[in-house]
This record gives structure tokens, C-alpha cells and sequence, in this order.
């Protein structure tokens, strides 16, 4: 196997151990010992561990393997290939965690414990599936209810997510457990979302100003930076130019501001954040060369 390839696993397959093992202990040092509600597989394992004669992490590795097969039959043994690692993992995590003493008495504070298991889940999930596996569960089961019925396959997910927290929320004794499980629904797909972008967000730039040749030469000097050049029309007066448009890190914004000064203090500006940037000078190699006479 080519190093980058075995290198790329290996990122891979470490990710989705940690993120199994965080989420394993989020849901059984904060989630479980609160009876906070939460979805997905390991909120139906709560539900059913109250009716059945069977542990949470038992339970949850039979529905991970039903929802697994039943997932291959309808919609292709290939979803199996990138679910069934974290599918395993999960449950035996949970039960190595279960047998832990102590782990359940981290804190006795139910809205502290809502706050470590919502961000410690978000960051688990995000782990897992910024490498593009999947923590299998219930995420099969949306995406088959989307092939069936069309649906949206977001309502999908929320409808069962709603299902099996409604099914949580029948056996809560108070509101509390219920209300701290909102908390940590929140706080999970903020995570989420960040984690999923970290380090990969970048800045577009949209510069729009007379001395475009001036500026364009100077991103490529001074900011080390690519442009792109945009064909564009002056709204008021009708006017043919040229836009400049740069994509950089978020530690050059404040050198390009500068240099945008330097240049034309009444430049029309827009600064917007990209959730992630591809190609090149960015995932691969920076690779353009400057007329001599544009070096100087």
C-alpha cells in the first residue's frame, strides 16, 4: 500500500475509534446516570433496557446489527462497508465503559452533565463522520424511510429522533430530563457542525475597486495569495472593470485589509467565511509562477 494511503487509513481508523470510544463515555458518564433523554439507537437501547431482560450495550449492538442488514438489503451492501466498523465499536465500548466504577459519579449537577455530554457528543459524531463513516443506528433507518417515502431525509432523521425521545419522555419521572435533553440535542449539533470544519474554513474576498491591476499584483507578492479576476459592471455609472477575488486563511485577513488600504481606501468590500476550500494551493500544492517583471 502506497504511504499516503496507509496514512489516510490510519487517520481514518483512529478516528473512528476515539470517536466511538468519546461517545461511549459521554452517554455513560453524563447521559445514562441523569436519565437525559437523548436519540438515535442508544436512546431506543434506553427505552427498550426498561422492558427487556437485556443490557443498554447489548441492546444496542442487536439494533446496530438488525438496522445493518436491513439497511444492506435495501439499499446496498456498500452503506454496510463504511458503517459497520463504528457499528461494532460502539456497543463494545459501551460495554467496557458500563463496568467502570466511578464512571457514572463525575458530577452529580444534571445541567453540568447536559453541558459535557452535548459538546463531548457533537465532537465524538463530528470525528467520525469529518473521515466519512457513519455511526450506523438510526441514520440507516432515515436513510431507508427517505427511499420509501421521499420524504426529506433531515425530516426523516428529526421525525425519528422525536420518536425515540418521545418514547424516553413517557418514562421520565420529572420535565427536567427532558428539558436538559433539548440542551444536549443543541449543543451536539453545534459541535457537530463546528468539527466538521475545523481547520478546513477559510475567507473569501470580493474586492471591488479601480485599481484592480494594482491590487491583484500585490495579493500575488505581498499575501502570497491566488486571485481570481472577475469580469464586472459598476451598477451606477455602467462601468466595465474588473473584481478581485481571493481566498485565504483567516490569519492573512487582517495583512489583506491592510494592503486593500494601502491601495484604495474606498474599495467596496465583502469578507465572507467558506466552510472548506479544495484544489489547489489547499489540498494540493501550490503550483504558479510570475512573469519576472511582475516579481519586483
Amino acid at each position: 500500500m502506497p504511504k499516503k494511503g496507509f496514512l489516510s487509513l490510519l487517520q481514518t481508523s483512529v478516528a473512528i475509534l476515539l470517536g466511538n470510544a468519546l461517545l461511549a463515555f459521554a452517554v455513560e458518564a453524563f447521559i445514562v446516570p441523569h436519565d437525559i433523554i437523548m436519540g438515535g439507537t442508544t436512546g431506543l437501547a434506553i427505552v427498550l433496557e426498561g422492558v427487556l431482560p437485556l443490557d443498554r450495550a447489548t441492546l444496542v449492538l442487536i439494533l446496530n446489527g438488525a438496522l445493518l442488514v436491513m439497511g444492506g438489503l435495501a439499499l446496498g451492501w456498500k452503506l454496510v462497508t463504511t458503517t459497520i466498523a463504528s457499528s461494532l465499536l460502539y456497543p463494545v465500548c459501551l460495554w467496557v465503559l458500563e463496568r467502570i466504577p466511578g464512571l457514572t459519579g463525575l458530577t452529580d449537577d444534571i445541567l453540568l452533565a447536559s453541558l459535557f455530554g452535548g459538546v463531548l457528543l457533537g465532537v465524538s459524531l463530528g470525528m467520525v463522520m469529518r473521515v466519512g463513516s457513519s455511526t450506523g443506528g438510526l441514520d440507516i433507518a432515515s436513510l431507508m424511510l427517505n427511499k420509501w417515502t421521499h420524504v426529506p431525509l433531515s425530516i426523516c432523521v428529526y421525525l425519528l429522533d422525536m420518536l425515540v425521545i418521545g418514547g424516553q419522555a413517557l418514562f421520565a419521572g420529572s420535565a427536567e430530563p427532558v428539558l436538559c435533553g433539548l440542551v444536549v440535542l443543541v449543543l451536539e449539533s453545534i459541535l457537530l457542525d463546528k468539527v466538521m470544519i475545523l481547520g478546513q474554513a477559510q475567507i473569501q474576498l470580493l474586492i471591488i475597486t479601480q485599481k484592480y491591476d494594482e491590487l491583484r499584483h500585490l495579493f500575488l507578492t505581498k499575501l502570497q495569495a491566488g486571485v481570481t479576476m472577475l469580469e464586472i459592471q459598476t451598477g451606477a455609472l455602467r462601468e466595465r472593470q474588473q473584481g478581485v477575488m481571493c481566498v485565504i486563511p483567516p490569519r492573512k485577513l487582517f495583512a489583506a485589509k491592510e494592503l486593500i488600504q494601502s491601495v484604495d481606501p474606498a474599495a467596496f468590500i465583502t469578507i465572507t467565511q467558506v466552510r472548506e476550500v479544495r484544489g489547489r494551493g489547499f489540498t494540493l500544492e501550490r503550483n504558479f509562477l510570475l512573469p519576472e517583471e511582475e516579481k519586483k
